[in-house]
């Protein structure tokens, strides 16, 4: 007996019915928009890679999540990595899904370094897949957003200052295009936070503070869950790295000042080693608050925050996330100024971001800012600009195949710009009324009644007026071209 059992999508996935598909059209739609506006180009790349990309590059936070990709032609190379998962060895596969774009932006850079602009600006938007345990806001597969800013705009001769301030200026750009994203789309500076830190000023900390330079990247990645654990358990673990007393007290405090307390009476209330460490954390914060206020970020958006380090290894400055209602992180980046130097390339500074379109949909649904599914379908082009009905003698019926041909035809000269979005029913009722219905449903501007083999009759399906005159099918698709407001198309 055959087994009919419904086949469900993988765990993780999406099926993207047109609603749906809409849904995610607009936003992508809007981080192309965005990243347009703030000068950014955009690249892509494969979607898998070497997993040596990011074994060795991404450090071994990423290597749990990436899912592996085999070729299915080299019997022997699977067979071989069989023999070794079998006595227990480890074993990637030889390719990986990518599960994020800056190792492959950075091998894309490092290709051209010589005869890319400085600074260069790139964005992308596409799907990255991770293997990780799917909940409410994160999935296995997933449309991602990054921008990002590779090398310094700097003088000839440039100085210790003109490199630091060029740093904040492109910390602060791509920040800037991320908040510009979520002000395009409605939220307010009372939604979110840009929680901001700094990696290297943690470096600084943990030597004033006593910690043991082989001992940074573990504390890294534990203070990456400074949130999420009971102060006396972060602490027990603190200790077993060789963090100081004075130095946890130091975290845990600083914690609470970005989300409660006031900065300035905080840095008031300290004294000795914990006033020392406050000062050297602050005061290298200080350039990039500086420049976030200048491109137009209010400063109580920016919220200097210690539990923003980002677990990827090859972080090395600014690192921050920006928060929906004190607790969803729909971005997140920072500085990577090594990468592009691993991939063979010259030293670069670079910085970016990425923003993943899961969280992003839930806030804008949650918070009322997603269009209807009516807008969705018309923002997204599934609303058609005419309707082609038949009176229903033959004439009509003959005539209406050629009717929306001319309307769907694209000149050579306007690359396509002239042709206009034209349906028909696929119904067999003759009932004009019904079909009239039907293409407003379709959210269709217009109707075009073909009443012969020369004539139509116009309706605004928006306004509910319809022409008293009939028009030539001759001039139906300039007609309707200058009523859109869209005659330059084809110029």
């Amino acid at each position: 007996m055959a087994d009919n059992k419904p086949i469900q999508p993988p765990t993780g996935t999406r099926d993207l019915y047109p609603i749906e598909a809409a849904r995610r059209r607009f936003i992508t739609e809007a981080w192309r928009r965005a990243s347009i506006n703030h000068g950014f180009e955009e690249v892509d790349g494969p979607t898998f890679e070497s997993t040596e990309l990011y074994t060795k590059k991404s450090g071994e936070g990423i290597v749990s999540e990436i899912f592996g990709v085999f070729s299915g032609k080299d019997e022997q190379g699977v067979k071989a990595l069989g023999e070794k998962l079998a006595r227990g060895e480890d074993a990637p596969a030889p390719y990986a899904l990518r599960p994020e774009f800056t190792p492959t932006l950075a091998r894309m850079y490092a290709a051209r370094a010589a005869s890319l602009p400085k600074p260069t600006k790139w964005f992308t938007a596409g799907p990255f897949f991770r293997a990780e345990r799917p909940q409410r806001g994160r999935l296995r597969e997933f449309l991602q957003w990054n921008c990002d800013v590779i090398g310094l705009a700097l003088p000839e001769k440039p100085t210790a200052e003109d490199v630091a301030r060029a740093t904040a200026q492109a910390d602060a750009e791509v920040i800037a295009a991320c908040v510009g994203l979520l002000r395009e789309l409605g939220l307010t500076e009372n939604d979110f936070k840009v929680r901001i830190n700094d990696r290297r000023a943690m470096g600084a900390v943990f030597e004033k503070g006593g910690v043991v330079p082989e001992a940074y990247p573990a504390l890294f990645a534990h203070l990456d869950r400074i949130g999420k654990l009971a102060p006396e358990v972060w602490r027990t673990e603190a200790s077993k790295l060789g963090v100081p007393d004075t130095l946890q007290l130091w975290f845990l405090n600083t914690m609470q000042l970005a989300d409660n307390r006031d900065q300035s009476q905080f840095a008031g209330e300290m004294t000795g080693t914990l006033a020392a460490l406050f000062s050297v954390w602050s005061e290298s914060l200080a350039p990039i608050r500086k420049q976030l206020e200048a491109a137009g970020i209010p400063s109580g958006v920016i919220v200097e925050d210690v539990k923003i380090v980002r677990g990827l290894a090859y972080y090395t400055g600014m690192v921050f996330e920006v928060i929906v209602d004190g607790e969803r992180a729909v971005a997140g980046g920072g500085r990577y100024d090594n990468l592009i130097e691993l991939f063979g390339g010259p030293s670069t500074p670079a910085v970016g971001f990425g923003m993943g379109d899961v969280v992003l949909s839930l806030v804008l649904q949650d918070k009322g800012l997603m269009p209807s599914d009516a807008e969705l379908m018309q923002i997204a082009g599934q609303s058609p600009d005419v309707f082609v009905i038949s009176n229903g003698t033959p004439e009509a019926d003959a005539a209406l195949p050629s009717v929306l041909a001319d309307l769907r035809r694209g000149t050579r000269e306007s690359r396509g710009r002239d042709s206009l979005h034209a349906r028909r029913t696929s119904k067999t009722t003759k009932n004009v009324g019904k079909l009239l219905q039907e293409a407003e449903r379709s959210g269709a501007h217009f109707a075009a009644i073909v009443e012969s083999s020369g004539e139509v009759t116009l309706k605004n399906l928006r306004t509910r007026e319809q022409d008293q005159a009939r028009t030539p099918i001759a001039s139906l698709k300039a007609e309707v071209l200058k009523r859109l407001g869209r005659m330059d198309r084809g110029s």
